[in-house]
């Protein structure tokens, strides 16, 4: 990270730029399309946020699903499978919930296919979340796979409705890994091993707690652009010191906001309880950085040294191009 400062605001702008033009980030320019023919969501029970809460007699249950890029799932099928789990599971974390099950649909010639749902099977094992069934077409042409699952909120569901100006901005996850050389993606099974079970269930019990009110998972839009859609629902801003962010050993910075981690949480939650998230987080031997407080501008910024950037503004324009939230928060 180090350079000239005479050039500080040159190397910020390239920065926001190789962000903003990220394939993770532009694929979530396309989100909008589903408001335009289901309406204004309502974020909490859907579409918007990680996952859609469902009231089930007083129990906020979560539904999600994700859908698999195909190159992946040509390239590497078994690593698709697991992907197919983890990107659920982390969606469920996200909204403070358990996750119960996993369902899902894959086509494809039958080596791919068998390859695929032993990455799930191992993925299940992992995360100690069974898969129960779905859907299977056997085709020599095709590929495709893509994921659902159900959770159960111990307590209050997180969401990206809650973000309030003032409150705590933090990162938690796990930083042990090793990013893979042909796709923007920072693994941690190895070094988390079964550990990832409780791994993902720790949201819950921060969220049942209140010491997190809200929480996006990192996922293919990369750090600021998974941030960006977490300020997005509310219009809320936050200006973030690149110093502050945490990053592997190993993994430059322009490297790490762009990929997609195994377990990389954004969450935030009223002042005065970060501590309680960083002893958590400790607990479970991983990472916790508080990044910022959130305020009311609607400006993402990143600053470094004296100089900083608007990565973007949301009083002017979106990452998901969903509508805003319109009044208080519903959970």
């Amino acid at each position: 990270m180090a350079h000239d400062p005479e050039q500080g605001g040159s190397r910020l702008d390239a920065l926001v730029t190789a962000v903003r033009t990220s394939a993770g980030w532009r694929s979530k320019q396309h989100i909008g399309v589903v408001s335009d023919v289901f309406g204004a969501p309502d974020w909490v029970r859907g579409p918007g946020d990680d996952g859609a809460v469902v009231d089930a007699e007083g129990t906020s249950l979560i539904v999600c699903g994700e859908a698999i890029l195909p190159a992946f799932l040509e390239r590497d099928p078994f690593g698709a499978g697991i992907a197919a789990v983890l990107t659920n599971v982390n969606d469920v974390a996200a909204m403070g919930a358990v996750p119960l099950a996993v369902v899902d649909t894959l086509v494809g010639d039958e080596a791919t296919c068998r390859t695929a749902l032993e990455g799930m099977r191992h993925a299940s094992a992992l995360y100690d979340v069974p898969v129960v069934g779905g859907h299977l077409t056997i085709d020599p042409v095709r590929r495709a796979l893509s994921a659902f699952a159900l959770g159960r909120c111990p307590g209050p569901p997180l969401s990206a409705t809650a973000v309030r100006p003032g409150h705590r901005l933090g990162l938690l996850g796990c930083l042990e890994g090793t990013m893979r050389a042909d796709f923007p993606f920072f693994p941690s099974f190895d070094e988390r091993g079964d550990r990832l079970a409780g791994d993902v269930r720790l949201l819950a019990g921060l969220a049942e707690r209140g010491a997190c009110t809200a929480a996006k998972d990192v996922s293919m839009a990369g750090l600021l652009g998974s941030l960006a859609m977490l300020l997005e629902p509310t219009g809320s801003g936050v200006t973030i010191d690149l110093a502050d962010i945490p990053t592997p050993d190993g993994v430059d910075l322009d490297e790490w906001l762009v990929c997609f981690p195994c377990l990389v949480f954004l969450v935030s939650g009223p002042p005065g309880q970060e501590g309680a998230v960083a002893a958590a987080a400790a607990e479970r031997g991983l990472t916790y950085a508080t990044l910022g407080t959130i305020d009311g501008s609607g400006v993402l910024r990143v600053r470094e040294g004296g100089t900083t950037a608007d990565v973007i503004d949301l009083r002017v324009e979106g990452v998901t191009h969903l509508p805003p939230v319109a009044g208080p928060p519903t959970v």
